[in-house]
């Protein structure tokens, strides 16, 4: 059954009359997007620091935001002073999202786990159409890799991880430097991940309606992204396609029981298990898509944040 705490929340979206992202111009849905954090969204959380950088891909420069942990107090003799890193690719279909809707939760993952994160403000569509996103997303992996040290952080323990359409450019940057062989990821977070274009998984018909994110909104975030059907068949944009998924990080996959990418996210999460990775799949089978970012009106929302911070905490050995 649905948590009630979503329940109430699509319930207030109805009543007061929120417009479906799919009947927005890009321009309002990227608005209603950044607006709507400030009543879902836990306060950001003070952080040891933030700073802006720039990295270089072949788009051009590609905005990024450092967050550095505060102090655990629990840091061992002889642990790396340098904290480890996670590539953080956020949701919005490709289309909506960039690094101020995810401010919070990258604040609150980067203390929680006691590893730095990189929000990387990759291009959207239309205006930039598949595989832009992805050329930024490695292109920004790859910076963070080599500017490392420069930064403070060690390079060494790399994760690359993201919520939704960040979740599909965080499992295609770890396929794609795999195949590099040049950079070394350590583990990837995926939440709720879209792993497959072309939608036909069973719970994008029994989830298509009525739990905030649509079927409707998801052919609009598509076509706003993929511009060519043939795309769909891309791994590129649906890893779940791609014909060999061994030799990739440790994974932790996270999804939501009534969510249309539901079952899409575990049949990547028992893919990449019957390729002979390390996979764990959680389903938080009454939530909806979306909700990790809603701490402030969703109580399991919090709890999925200390999840996937304790998982980024073990597979990069923070101590």
């Amino acid at each position: 059954m649905l948590h009630p705490q979503a329940k109430a929340l699509l319930d207030f979206i109805e009543q007061h009359g929120v417009p479906p992202t799919h009947t927005l111009s890009v321009e309002d849905a990227r608005r209603f997007y950044r607006e709507r954090r400030f009543f879902t969204q836990p306060e950001p959380a003070e952080v040891a620091e933030v700073s802006e950088h720039i990295a270089e891909g072949p788009h051009g420069a590609i905005p990024l935001r450092l967050y550095k942990p505060l102090d655990r107090s629990d840091d061992k003799a002889g642990a790396s002073k340098l904290p480890p890193v996670l590539v953080f690719f956020h949701g919005g279909g490709w289309v909506i999202g960039d690094r101020d809707t995810h401010d919070s939760l990258c604040r609150h993952m980067a203390n929680a786990s006691g590893c730095a994160v990189v929000s990387v403000d990759y291009r959207l569509g239309p205006d930039h159409r598949f595989p832009a996103a992805v050329d930024d997303s490695i292109a920004a992996t790859y910076w963070v890799r080599k500017e490392a040290n420069r930064l403070g952080l060690d390079g060494s323990r790399l994760a690359v991880g993201g919520d939704s359409a960040g979740g599909n450019l965080a499992a295609v940057v770890a396929i794609a430097a795999r195949d590099a062989g040049d950079l070394p990821i350590a583990f990837q977070l995926l939440i709720y991940p879209a792993t497959d274009m072309r939608r036909t998984a069973p719970s994008h018909t029994t989830n298509g309606q009525g739990y905030l994110l649509t079927s409707d909104t998801i052919g609009y975030f598509h076509d706003h992204y993929i511009d060519d059907a043939a795309h769909d068949l891309d791994w590129r944009a649906s890893p779940l396609l791609h014909p060999d998924l061994s030799g990739l990080p440790p994974t932790f996959l996270l999804t939501a029981g009534y969510d249309p990418l539901r079952d899409e996210g575990l049949m990547y999460s028992q893919r990449l298990s019957e390729a002979g990775n390390r996979a764990t799949h959680i389903c938080f089978e009454r939530q909806i898509h979306g909700f990790i970012t809603m701490g402030r009106v969703i109580d399991e929302a919090n709890v999925a944040v200390e999840l996937c911070a304790a998982q980024l905490s073990h597979h990069l050995n923070i101590k």
